[in-house]
């Protein structure tokens, strides 16, 4: 009981320290701060909560991996395994740093609040689940120098913003082996991106020119999806999974704004002198990719699992409107796995913990100058069970990875980065009748 009690203790440290670096960093309201999130719409998220990203993504062959019911949206067929209500919300924080022929750039920190969703038993066979997620992250800020005649100039790139994913789900179970789901979602968001030409030496006397572009994008997603069960012996299974994207097409209205505006003597922008340009322009439609995800996982019960997945995107066929952005095909490898030492432990905490551990590789769709960029990351995070009452369950589920993409070959950048996942697990019998003698 006292080693529970410091536990305890421990956690609400943890949940301390995160939301403090939460909200010293959330007034910038970027979300990202990488130079490869100009492509497509931004930094693709990925539809994982932290529980699935401390195995490295895992997720395709994910069910109920231990005592908690678990809502694993990257596949919702499993939905169909959910006995109780479900809550998880949680919040994100992105660390990193890049660098280009030798030189390292600061250290950039963001954080957001992640994700809110919800799961729902409809039947012993069935169950919904629905909230919101974040889609994509768009946050780079880079610079490059010139000369105009005889004046020195730079010129600013920049963009911000993102898109988010509400989604409503449904999986049930149709033999004592396979199961089906869906999800639909709608896709919504602002990407908005800069090019700024500023002078060096005339800062405070010559006009500046900045060129805004807004992108307002939303429309609907439909995934689906299926998980094959096979009973190895009666404690332990294999579990075959797939999700599926047939491809949908998103609405995208844009405007582009030109302004002039200068800086003051330290350098600090003052307020824009005039617009030199408007337009509003038209909407177009965004052809979204093709994508699969097929995977695999041996499970026993309560106590360990271990699995890989296996993606593959068709991004080269993504269009904005009749403009052909050059994208590349993109696959990934995961695997990870999970591991508790022994879920009916009494005499020692550690013992109930979920321990998690992933790795995966990406071959992003970006390609520079015939560059692939690539993406490496190791993967690891914890469960915590929390005290329960008759009814409820509480788990803190936190994650970790520390990755790379890109790399300084080239005079290519290399951006290294740690992204923390924190989340809180909810399981609770909700919606139940009350029967009166």
């Amino acid at each position: 009981m006292k080693l529970l009690k410091t536990m305890i203790k421990v956690l609400n440290t943890i949940f301390f320290l995160f939301l403090l670096g939460f909200n010293l960093s959330a007034s910038a309201q970027v979300t990202s701060s990488s130079p490869y999130s100009q492509f497509g719409l931004g930094d693709l998220s990925g539809s994982l909560l932290p529980q699935n990203r401390a195995m490295g993504g895992l997720s395709m062959g994910i069910r109920k991996p231990g005592l908690y019911d678990n809502i694993n949206l990257a596949n919702p067929a499993s939905y169909s395994t959910l006995q109780l209500t479900t809550f998880d919300v949680g919040a994100s924080m992105d660390i990193r740093k890049l660098s280009k022929a030798g030189i390292t750039g600061k250290t950039q920190l963001n954080s957001t609040l992640s994700h809110i969703t919800f799961g729902v038993p409809v039947n012993k066979f069935s169950a919904v689940s629905f909230g919101l997620v974040p889609y994509s992250d768009l946050g780079y800020r880079f610079m490059n120098s010139g000369l105009v005649d005889t004046s020195k100039v730079n010129y600013v790139y920049g963009g911000e913003g993102g898109m988010s994913k509400a989604y409503l789900g449904y999986g049930f179970r149709i033999s004592k082996n396979l199961s089906l789901g869906f999800n639909l979602a709608y896709l919504f968001g602002s990407l908005k991106q800069t090019r700024a030409f500023e002078f060096v030496n005339e800062a405070s006397t010559a006009f500046n020119s900045r060129t805004q572009y807004n992108n307002s994008v939303g429309g609907l997603s439909y995934d689906y999806a299926f998980q094959y069960t096979a009973e190895i012996s009666s404690k332990s299974k294999f579990i075959l999974g797939y999700s599926g994207n047939s491809g949908n097409s998103l609405n995208s209205r844009s405007s582009i704004v030109t302004t002039r505006y200068r800086k003051d003597v330290l350098g600090d922008e003052l307020a824009a002198a005039d617009s030199t340009f408007f337009a509003e322009g038209a909407k177009i439609k965004i052809q979204m990719p093709l994508s699969h995800t097929a995977g695999f996982a041996f499970e026993k019960t309560n106590a360990w699992l271990f699995g890989a997945d296996f993606t593959y995107s068709r991004w080269s066929d993504y269009r904005e409107g009749n403009t052909n952005p050059g994208l590349n095909d993109s696959y990934g490898v995961i695997v990870g796995g999970q591991f508790i030492p022994d879920v009916n432990a009494i005499s020692s905490y550690f013992k109930l913990m979920d321990y998690r551990l992933g790795i995966k590789y990406d071959k992003t769709f970006v390609k520079i100058g015939g560059n692939d960029i690539n993406q490496y990351a190791l993967n690891f995070g914890f469960g915590f069970p929390l005290p329960r009452n008759r009814s409820s369950f509480y788990k803190i589920n936190l994650s970790a990875e520390v990755g790379q993409r890109g790399t300084e070959k080239n005079n290519l950048v290399r951006d290294r980065y740690v992204n923390i996942h924190l989340g809180f697990t909810l399981n609770d019998k909700w919606f139940l009748k009350t029967y009166i003698d």
